[in-house]
């Protein structure tokens, strides 16, 4: 099973990553991706990342999380030895700076990177690295196909419709500051 990252959300909360299941007119419904495939719903006032929305901050701007991941695999592939919260704040960086060489250190906290390597662990046996963009241009295919041959019949966008809520902070731009554990 191969998933996008536009399949995964962080919900505000709740440990690890979740697989996007189904929506409802008040919120998501998400399923566990550590193992035990729990399935909840969540609610509108709950924060909830897209992992394929989430960057972080470098000196020339940000970088998608998509590519740290896949530079990431490279270098694990490579020889890179991961590093977790017990190591220490030099050992952190130390290990960041080989992913990504210009990352912010102001903006980019040993927390927010611990997180992407606790996410990278949980996803390296589920997600395709080569392939963590494709799925927007083959969705983008389908949905220009589908309002060609379904043009008369749209379905009508319910306006309370679940959406990511986003508030940056530390080292991540755009929906969240890498919340899940």
């Amino acid at each position: 099973m191969s998933l996008y990252l536009n399949e995964i959300v962080s919900v505000a909360g709740k440990p690890g990553l979740h697989k996007l299941v189904g929506k409802r007119s008040n919120g998501l419904i998400v399923e566990s991706l550590n193992g035990d495939k729990k399935r909840f719903p969540t609610s509108l006032t709950q924060k909830v990342s897209f992992l394929s929305d989430i960057s972080m901050y470098t000196y020339d701007g940000d970088k998608k999380l998509e590519d740290i991941l896949k530079i990431l695999h490279e270098k694990v592939g490579a020889g890179l030895e991961l590093v977790n919260k017990k190591n220490s704040g030099e050992e952190i960086q130390s290990f960041f700076r080989k992913v990504v060489e210009d990352f912010d250190e102001d903006q980019v906290y040993n927390s927010d990177i611990v997180k992407l390597v606790n996410w990278y662990t949980l996803l390296k046996d589920q997600l395709n690295f080569n392939q963590l963009n494709e799925p927007d241009s083959e969705e983008k295919t389908k949905d220009a196909k589908s309002s060609t041959t379904k043009s008369t019949h749209k379905k009508p966008v319910a306006k309370n419709a679940p959406r990511a809520q986003s508030k940056a902070k530390g080292g991540v731009k755009k929906s969240g500051n890498l919340k899940a554990g």
